[in-house]
């Protein structure tokens, strides 16, 4: 049986302030775009993730998860640990050979990220 070819995904992350979500994403280095006041849009490279509004956001109940794999883990901690809001956790080796690592944004959605250990 054919199947249709996968080309991308876009996880969408829920937020209380689509306003301040664009905000921190841009200062990760991502570009960013509102769609309207209740959606917007951030990319980097071939990443594109989207966020919704939710006037009911609780971090531990609606905060997403997404996982990037990147060309080095310790290079983008220090990127990213650098910006002010959220938290990023430091990349650590792993038993399967990698090393990640991982941010934490301002709504509580988590980007986990990796990189193969050379």
């Amino acid at each position: 049986m054919p199947h249709s070819s996968l080309t991308s995904i876009a996880p969408v992350f829920s937020t209380s302030n689509v306003e301040r979500w664009l905000k921190h994403y841009r200062a990760l280095g991502f570009s960013v775009d509102a769609f309207d006041e209740g959606y917007g849009f951030a990319s980097r490279d071939a990443i594109e993730l989207h966020v919704s509004y939710n006037a009911e956001h609780d971090p531990a109940r609606t905060a997403g998860c997404a996982y990037v794999a990147v060309d080095d883990a310790d290079d983008l901690a220090r990127e990213w640990g650098a910006v002010q809001g959220g938290r990023s956790i430091a990349p650590v080796g792993t038993d399967y050979g990698t090393r990640e690592g991982a941010h934490i944004d301002p709504d509580g959605n988590l980007i986990r990220f990796g990189s193969r250990r050379s």
